[in-house]
């Protein structure tokens, strides 16, 4: 049997058999164990999208770091810039909190599957992330670049990714896609790659928008095919809306998970962000027993 048919397979098995075991490891769990998570947020979700001002804003809020943006079409994707990185790099140790990691929003106007300057854009975050120490860059397949029941858009998405994984794996970055996928759509990705640099970007809300079972597909794919989260909710505070987080943070201690949650959303309408991020920050911190 090939390792592709192999890691098929063993997800539809771990699918199955993934709400016995979380039943099974509940009530083995040390309730007392502390979480080596990281609680940060999303430059955008705080209003400081591709801006340098995320970072003590992040600190204010309690945060452990911040996942910033490459940039913009408006600045040319300005993280790739020298300068740009120093400026980064100098605010995270004066305010003492940490780079979270890399994401390239942009790509949901400017689809990967299809656009030449996203493609460029891909390969130059991993020289970003590898100058900054950082070790994830979120892939962002959204509107535009959306690849749900797009056979041709997910062909040309693969031949691109295998073309740039090797770069991920030479300098140690791992590139995470996020997209309305279902866990055995993104496996189906991965296989076709076939690079352990390449894995899957989890948003709970996103997920379980599309009806998925995200408890089950969390625990399915594993720390070994899952590289980052975002917690989110949509018009909600974090353990206010559809997301039991404290499920959530069970699941994550029963696969071994230990790097970042990224805080995404999860403002009221009409509400405070700063406020609601304090209170987010909290929220998920206990529910996660970080």
């Amino acid at each position: 049997m090939n390792r592709k048919m192999s890691r098929r397979n063993a997800l539809k098995s771990t699918m199955a058999l993934a709400g016995l075991t979380y039943l099974e490891n509940w009530n083995i769990l040390s309730s007392t164990t502390k979480s080596k998570v990281k609680i940060g947020a999303c430059d955008w979700s705080i209003g400081k999208m591709a801006d340098v001002a995320a970072i003590p804003l992040a600190k204010k809020i309690g945060l452990d770091g911040v996942q910033i943006s490459l940039g913009t079409l408006d600045n040319n994707m300005h993280l790739r810039q020298k300068n740009i990185q120093q400026q980064y790099q100098h605010a995270f140790a004066k305010y003492g909190i940490t780079m979270g990691g890399i994401a390239i929003g942009e790509m949901n106007n400017i689809p990967y599957k299809s656009d030449a300057r996203a493609e460029k854009w891909v390969s130059d975050s991993i020289d970003v992330a590898k100058a900054m120490n950082c070790k994830v860059v979120l892939l962002a397949f959204f509107y535009n670049g959306d690849l749900k029941n797009d056979i041709e858009g997910t062909k040309e998405t693969i031949k691109r990714l295998k073309k740039v994984a090797p770069k991920a794996e030479d300098h140690g970055i791992i590139l995470g896609i996020e997209s309305w996928l279902s866990a055995q759509e993104h496996m189906e990705i991965l296989d076709a790659v076939n690079s352990p640099n390449v894995k899957v970007y989890y948003d709970v809300a996103n997920s379980n928008k599309m009806g998925y079972d995200i408890y089950q597909e969390i625990q399915a794919l594993g720390k070994e095919h899952i590289c980052e989260f975002h917690a989110k909710e949509n018009g909600f505070l974090l353990g206010q809306g559809r997301i039991d987080f404290q499920r959530f943070g069970k699941i994550l201690h029963n696969i071994g998970y230990e790097g970042w949650v990224q805080i995404e959303g999860a403002v009221p309408e009409n509400g405070d962000m700063f406020k609601s991020y304090v209170h987010n920050n909290t929220f998920i911190r206990s529910a996660l027993e970080v």
